[in-house]
């Protein structure tokens, strides 16, 4: 019976060495609450559900601690890490974008294609932030992973992050989600602050009429062009175009509205519970997540101050009626919460301005931009 009860006190001393709770560390702990109060901000607050639920839950796998060389259910042999591959390669962000151009309309930027311009200042904010982290000592990899945060865009974010600073995935992901959500907070008091009671009121000509075949040739010339000048953007820029030729093609809207609908939706669930497994304890807490944090936020105010910025220099060699709003200057980031803004903030100064169609010229010209400001950045380093 003592040899029985002896061996069976080991079993469960081995069995206990195997747990979670005997390998679990306070930074762990912490980040297990910190999967469930994004859970809860998505489910009660209806905080960008779409990504924090599988986010924070992905926070939860990652954080569940298992003794190293544990054969059964450990990370390496599960689900998630097959799935996490996809992540890594960085096929997810790529597929996303086929997605997003199959349900991006360019019409406002075809009528009207100096508002090109308008998108490319806008990347000031993702240049300004990487020369300001390597001031600050960040390495240049981690550098590009974390100011591409400043795009606002969580495709061309993840996918620089995937290829430079993998370890970054998880706290690019969190913030550059948190900033698209809180957009309607950061924009509007630069927007204020950069322009006056005139440029304000400001009213732009009616965007022309775009033709079929103007939307037809625009996806092809438009990878053509964009990919010849940085061929490194190609595999995002690729996929958006070619999402945008099924949706104008007139012939394939059964496959633009799979790879917009229901491809989106699965690809988005995986991505954020991968980038979720990524954001472990070790890798949160970390003088990188500082600058993610800080800097994520001064990208996107220099992007914001640049587009604004530079509509009122631009205005300052137009004629009258061929001035442009500086309002629709903070949607050169590539999100289209800003477009929304741009017309809420004129409609508060003119009921009859509405700004949104036009703001969109300079939105997906900043998806564009984004795009080849990953690219640029991948050049400089891979």
């Amino acid at each position: 019976m003592g040899e029985l009860g002896t061996y069976l006190s080991n079993n469960l001393a081995d069995f206990w060495s195997y747990t979670g709770f005997a390998n679990a560390t306070p930074g762990a702990l912490i980040m297990l609450l910190v999967g469930m109060c994004l859970i809860y901000l998505a489910i009660k607050k209806d905080f960008q559900p779409m990504l924090l639920i599988p986010i924070g839950f992905g926070i939860l796998v990652g954080n569940i601690l298992f003794m190293i060389g544990a054969d059964s259910g450990s990370y390496d042999d599960s689900v998630f890490n097959v799935l996490y591959q996809g992540l890594e390669s960085g096929w997810y962000l790529p597929l996303m974008l086929l997605g997003i151009g199959a349900m991006t309309d360019f019409s406002a930027l075809i009528s009207n294609p100096k508002l090109m311009l308008i998108g490319a200042a806008a990347q000031l904010g993702i240049f300004g932030a990487y020369i300001l982290a390597m001031i600050l000592g960040v390495d240049p990899a981690q550098a590009a992973g974390i100011s591409i945060i400043g795009s606002a865009n969580g495709p061309i974010a993840l996918f620089l992050a995937s290829k430079l600073s993998p370890e970054l995935v998880g706290i690019v992901a969190l913030s550059v989600y948190a900033y698209i959500a809180l957009i309607p907070v950061i924009q509007p008091p630069l927007m204020r602050l950069l322009t006056n009671s005139n440029d304000r009121v400001i009213k732009m000509k009616p965007a022309r009429q775009v033709s079929h075949t103007e939307k037809l040739v625009f996806p092809v010339v438009g990878l053509v062009l964009t990919c010849l000048l940085v061929p490194s953007a190609l595999p995002l820029l690729g996929m958006l175009f070619f999402g945008n030729l099924l949706k104008e093609s007139g012939v394939t809207r059964r496959l633009a509205e799979a790879v917009s609908g229901t491809l989106l939706d699965i690809v988005t669930v995986l991505l954020g519970l991968t980038a979720g497994v990524t954001l472990t304890a070790s890798n949160f807490f970390t003088v990188n997540t500082v600058f993610a944090i800080v800097i994520g936020i001064l990208a996107i105010i220099i992007a914001t101050a640049s587009g604004i910025l530079f509509i009122k220099l631009t205005n300052l060699f137009l004629k009258e009626g061929n001035k442009i709003n500086p309002l629709i200057g903070n949607a050169g980031i590539a999100s289209p919460l800003a477009a929304n803004i741009s017309e809420e903030i004129g409609l508060e100064y003119d009921s009859t301005n509405y700004l949104s169609v036009h703001a969109m010229g300079p939105n997906v010209a900043g998806i564009i931009g984004a795009a080849l400001a990953a690219g640029i950045l991948m050049s400089f380093i891979m």
